[in-house]
């Protein structure tokens, strides 16, 4: 174990010698990967990672347990032109993924089949060029040094502003103000989500959530506030956080996943549950929820108990509202004469339906391992009439609704 400790000693500290190099020769603009001379190939001890820049950027490398991955961060590289596949010429890297992390930041994810950590990181610019030149060499070490090491190193200029995220309580709405909703396009950056004949759900939610969004608006009577409004990571917890500082009435995450077996098709609306209600459920969740893990968001502490009573007591009120809403989806989705699933309403774990007091669902437009969902999903006209039958839900839950708070009042 005092190995690995030394060994990230090392290279923490040669990051942040490059740290106070990059301010020193204030880099400018955005660097391009440079192909020729970029990669990720097998040692004879481990694996390396080669990457050429047009310039120099500051950068922070480190690694993530369970599953073991590489990341490497960058402010900012632009990936265009350069694919995981072109990249990965290693044997020992299971998977590669790169892209926006936020805005300003990049992200490279290098997914490790065994436990390795770096044992020489170095960048080199080309005074008559500009080029830089990023090596990573990494060597295999014990899976308990491996779990030392990991995680994000505490580097001056590295942290994520909060942007003042405070959870903010709104009382529950009664009909009168305008009713705050919030869309969460699933995935996006280096999360492309499912993604099937050209097309990555990340995009095509992004794409739709921007046109409920305008219909939503041009209806009147309601506030939207998109999660991302550009192709960025957003991890699960910050989704939940941006609900929280708006004050939203209502939540709704808008998916279009993959299942292995290609035979699932039609919408499906998710409510919370504390266990998955299928096996479909529960590999779906999964899929989801491991985007923190590929921005290495640690949401594994646990809340103490008096924390967890008044979550249960709030999705004591919350809950019956979120079921609520869902089935006025469902009805709303079937009134509009739009494909739904053999079982279109269904419960899980996703992370961003855990907000305690706001209703919150999960809708998958449809599937991506589906021929027939890929092609209304491509459908101006068919998206058009989906963003209609989720107006039209809302619009029946929030009479339906602030019915119901009259009735608690009196």
């Amino acid at each position: 174990m005092a190995v690995s400790r030394m060994i990230r000693a090392i290279w923490v500290a040669l990051l942040c010698l490059w740290g106070g190099l990059a301010v020193a020769q204030d880099f400018s603009g955005l660097a391009r990967v440079v192909p020729e001379g970029s990669g990720v190939e097998d040692t004879r001890r481990g694996l390396s990672v080669n990457l050429t820049l047009s310039q120099g950027v500051p950068y922070r490398v480190f690694t993530l347990n369970e599953p073991a991955r590489l990341v490497l961060d960058f402010r900012e590289v632009d990936w265009q032109g350069v694919t995981a596949e072109a990249l990965d010429r290693s044997e020992r890297a299971l998977a590669l993924r790169m892209g926006g992390f936020r805005p300003g930041w990049s992200r490279m994810v290098v997914d490790l089949d065994a436990p390795y950590l770096p044992d020489t990181v170095d960048l080199r610019v080309t005074p008559e060029t500009g080029q830089a030149a990023l090596e990573v060499v990494l060597r295999s070490v014990g899976a308990e040094d491996f779990a030392a090491a990991a995680g994000a190193p505490n580097l001056p200029g590295w942290d994520l502003p909060s942007d003042g995220l405070k959870a903010e309580r709104r009382p529950r709405q009664r009909g009168e103000d305008p009713l705050v909703v919030v869309l969460d396009p699933g995935h996006g950056g280096i999360d492309p989500g499912a993604e099937a004949d050209g097309l990555a759900e990340k995009d095509l939610m992004l794409q739709f959530a921007r046109e409920l969004k305008e219909r939503l608006l041009r209806a009147g009577g309601m506030n939207v506030v998109l999660t991302r409004t550009d192709d960025s990571f957003v991890s699960l917890e910050r989704r939940v956080a941006i609900a929280h500082r708006v004050q939203a009435d209502i939540f709704i995450s808008l998916h279009a996943d993959a299942l292995s077996e290609g035979r699932a098709h039609g919408a499906t609306v998710y409510t919370l549950s504390d266990s998955a209600s299928d096996e479909a459920s529960r590999a779906l969740a999964e899929r989801h929820n491991r985007a923190d893990m590929l921005a290495g968001v640690d949401l594994s502490g646990s809340d103490d108990v008096v924390a967890d009573v008044l979550m249960d007591l709030a999705r004591m009120e919350t809950q019956p509202r979120a079921e609520s809403l869902a089935k006025a989806v469902r009805l709303s989705l079937a009134e509009h004469d739009l494909p739904l699933n053999s079982r279109p309403m269904r419960h899980a774990g996703f992370s961003v339906l855990k907000s305690p007091d706001i209703p919150s669902v999960l809708v998958e437009l449809g599937f991506l391992s589906s021929r027939r969902d890929r092609a209304n999903l491509r459908d101006a006209e068919w998206r058009t009439r989906m963003a209609d039958a989720l107006h039209d839900a809302l619009a029946a839950w929030r009479r339906a609704d602030a019915a119901a708070a009259d009735l608690v009042r009196q």
